[in-house]
């Protein structure tokens, strides 16, 4: 199947088309439609009568924004009519919501007289918080934006102008700095006089090309002072032209290009030649961006010259121009601070947070979406991907802060770190949590150690623990190793303590041998082989731990969890009164959070009492790491003694006994899985039981084999995004990774070490 006709079956398939309106509130018995609707619904109509800004408190206006089009220039399909362009607007509706949360009513408007549109817009202004044109030919375009912006009272953002030039704005910077030119001196060329070239010439200038050294082409060739179309008195004249109008002897795009700094296409495929792009100056930055097809070949840029940096707009090529980089966080932003409008100062502060994004280290997720082993800052990779999440965080948040220091925020934001938090909550109910436990690891700086400190993703996340100053991490490792890694990588890991065995004095040395045979001479370690020991990075870590030159141990990423645990076990306390330790799981989905234990340490329990303690240290865990009330239901293949089996025995004469020894914990059992996680079906069917009017939210599992395997499953076929292992039972903070996880994960862990250290 072709890819055209997959995309018809695409939109046509079931519901048709690609959006749907979800109630946000219940509606499913009569109070809530008294609520709803009559007579409910009244009073918050007469509170907005009386204050228009609580249609923000009240209705869903300050999340909705509205896609126009009259379909006069709809991506490269050219003037297709309002109606031809409705999958294109609702498609931008699903990028709207799948990026950054905003939600969108496409609204098609079938004329093609600008003052129709802009009247539209006007009349509609009540139902919206904010308005994107998209696909509306120039210079319409520019009269409509205008005007629209000078008569309302809500964000107006023309993404077709603004979009392009705002991304494209970032990869300049970025690409001037690899190269060391300076902004100001720069010659710059733009191909196409479109909505999208004039908006760029315009973005160009902002960040400082000097007008004077920017050149415009459009079909009939350059933009000149004294060409016949630029004067006021002609029929066709444009003023947003007009200001780009040069004085040069360039005529043709090809005398333009000629050592030209940059190139910037908002065109048609194939105007530029190898011979132009030869033409350019030293270490030229070609930006061909016409869709889909650029002015020249990413394949034959790079074979005119080799030291050309080159973005396009396509996916295939390094360096995508997209404008789905900009437009949901930029209305993101400005939605939350309920701006009057997206001004400059707000576009210009997207394109530099872009900028200064990409020069960070580039998560495993977004590398693994690409295909691709690492991301770098360079000339490969100037602007970050769109499949990157930080970008919600960056962008809407540099957006945000500058509507309000520029004084068109009708609601300024007060605290920005509440406010990155909250956009990170819109990233799933996981990023909430371990968002949690990085502002508490923040109010106590913490020393956690990594035995695998020369592995790339352990100095990826050492490197982010400093940045975000979540704790100061101890690297163990080889230093020379570590030190041309960081070099390499381009690291920031000052503030990192690196603990190379080889270099260490001797006295120090001596110290930490004594200390692991005191600890294991008595089951047959000799002296001798304590030092050898000691050469293992996980034994060297546990010892630092042990003698509190480190807070917290974080290992795993390279090794499996049996070698990882053992000398942890071997050389770190429990928690008084523990005989087992045991591993945790928290399983977040899009409306709740559960908790699986155990599910990475016991293999099997062999008493109840080994169940329970396992059940105690859960339900302890939950409280005070996550701040949850816990809820217990201790799992079985029987449900209340429905079976008679040794195995549910044990569950069932385990609960009794958490029951004796904490009654302050709720839990019931031995149940089956189905009935723990439906609170209507454990009513309704076995109405005495301790949990009801309580869903269970922790599940303890009778033995490591079915644990294991449902919050595996749970992850691949339930999308449940894990937080873990969470090891329990400790007396120091020692916490294992899963070999597959991501530098993300790493951070997280270290995080809610950092925090266990402290409880």
């Amino acid at each position: 199947m072709d890819l055209f006709q997959e995309a018809l079956e695409y939109h046509a398939r079931g519901r048709k088309g690609k959006i749907e309106v979800i109630p946000t509130k219940p509606c499913l018995t009569q109070r809530d439609l008294t609520l709803a609707y009559s007579p409910g619904v009244a009073e918050p109509c007469l509170r907005i009568e009386k204050d228009p800004s609580l249609a923000y408190l009240y209705t869903a206006k300050g999340n909705l924004v509205a896609v126009v089009s009259n379909g006069t220039a709809v991506l490269g399909l050219g003037d297709i009519g309002a109606l031809a362009g409705k999958p294109v607007m609702e498609g931008k509706g699903v990028l709207f919501k799948r990026f950054a949360d905003v939600d969108v009513f496409d609204i098609e408007i079938d004329s093609r007289d600008p003052d129709e549109v802009i009247k539209v817009c006007q009349l509609l202004e009540p139902t919206f918080g904010g308005i994107n044109l998209e696909d509306i030919a120039a210079p319409a375009c520019f009269y409509i934006e205008e005007t629209l912006k000078a008569t309302m009272k809500i964000p107006v953002f023309h993404d077709d102008q603004h979009g392009t030039a705002i991304i494209s704005g970032a990869a300049l910077i970025n690409g001037l700095e690899l190269v060391g030119k300076d902004i100001t001196k720069i010659k710059l060329v733009v191909n196409g006089a479109g909505a999208s070239g004039i908006a760029c010439a315009k973005m160009y200038e902002a960040l400082g090309v000097k007008l004077e050294n920017i050149i415009l082409c459009d079909t009939k060739g350059v933009l000149y002072k004294g060409r016949e179309d630029l004067d006021p008195s002609h029929p066709k004249y444009n003023k947003y032209k007009a200001y780009f109008a040069n004085d040069t002897n360039a005529r043709t795009l090809a005398d333009a290009m000629k050592d030209s700094d940059v190139f910037c296409g908002c065109s048609v495929a194939n105007v530029v030649s190898k011979e132009m792009a030869r033409s350019m100056a030293k270490d030229p930055i070609i930006m061909a961006m016409a869709n889909p097809n650029p002015e020249i070949s990413y394949p034959d840029a790079l074979d005119a010259r080799s030291d050309v940096i080159m973005a396009t707009g396509r996916s295939d090529y390094p360096n995508q121009v997209n404008n789905v980089l900009g437009f949901p966080f930029i209305f993101r932003g400005a939605l939350d601070c309920h701006a009057s409008q997206i001004n400059e100062e707000m576009k210009i502060a997207a394109t530099y947070s872009l900028a200064a994004l990409a020069k960070q280290d580039v998560p495993d997720y977004v590398c693994a979406a690409y295909g691709v082993e690492k991301l770098t800052f360079g000339k490969d990779y100037l602007i970050p991907k769109p499949l990157d999440h930080r970008v919600l965080l960056w962008e809407a948040v540099a957006v945000a802060k500058a509507a309000c220091e520029s004084g068109v925020a009708r609601k300024p934001i007060e605290d920005f770190d509440k406010y990155r938090d909250h956009l990170e909550s819109l990233l799933g109910h996981s990023r909430e949590i371990t968002r949690m436990f990085v502002n508490r690891a923040k109010l106590h700086l913490k020393k956690v150690v990594f035995p695998e400190g020369e592995h790339d993703k352990i100095l990826r996340a050492a490197a982010q623990l400093i940045d975000e100053k979540i704790c100061i991490p101890v690297l163990i490792g080889d230093s020379d190793i570590i030190r041309t890694k960081q070099e390499k990588m381009n690291l920031n890991l000052n503030g990192c303590t690196i603990i190379d065995y080889k270099q260490l004095p001797q006295e120090e040395l001596d110290q930490y041998v004594h200390e692991l045979w005191a600890k294991r001479q008595r089951r047959g370690v000799t002296l001798y082989e304590a030092k050898r020991l000691l050469e293992n990075p996980n034994y060297l870590a546990a010892i630092l731990v042990r003698l509190g030159k480190a807070d917290a141990m974080v290992a795993g990423v390279s090794q499996h969890y049996p070698d990882t645990l053992r000398p942890a076990l071997q050389l770190l306390p429990k928690k008084e009164g523990v005989k087992n330790v045991s591993g945790l799981y928290a399983l977040v989905f899009k409306d709740k959070t559960f908790f699986l234990a155990d599910t990475t340490v016991n293999i099997d329990l062999n008493t109840p009492e080994d169940l329970a303690e396992i059940a105690i240290l859960a339900a302890d865990t939950v409280k005070k790491h996550f701040n949850i009330e816990p809820k217990v239901a201790m799992l079985s293949f029987s449900n209340f003694g429905s079976v008679v089996h040794p195995k549910a025995k044990m569950v069932r004469t385990a609960v009794n006994i958490v029951r004796e020894r904490r009654p302050d914990i709720v839990i019931d059992g031995e149940m089956q899985a189905d009935t723990a996680t439906t609170p209507e079906l454990l009513s309704r069917t076995y109405p005495f039981s301790f949990l009801n009017g309580s869903e269970p939210n922790t599940l303890i599992f009778p033995d490591m084999t079915s644990g294991n395997i449902a919050y595996k499953l749970l992850i691949r076929l339930g999308r449940a995004e894990p937080i873990g292992p969470i090891l329990m039972g400790m007396g120091k903070s020692v916490h294992v990774l899963q070999r597959s996880c991501e530098v993300s994960e790493i951070v997280n862990i270290a995080a809610f070490a950092a925090v266990d250290a402290t409880l």
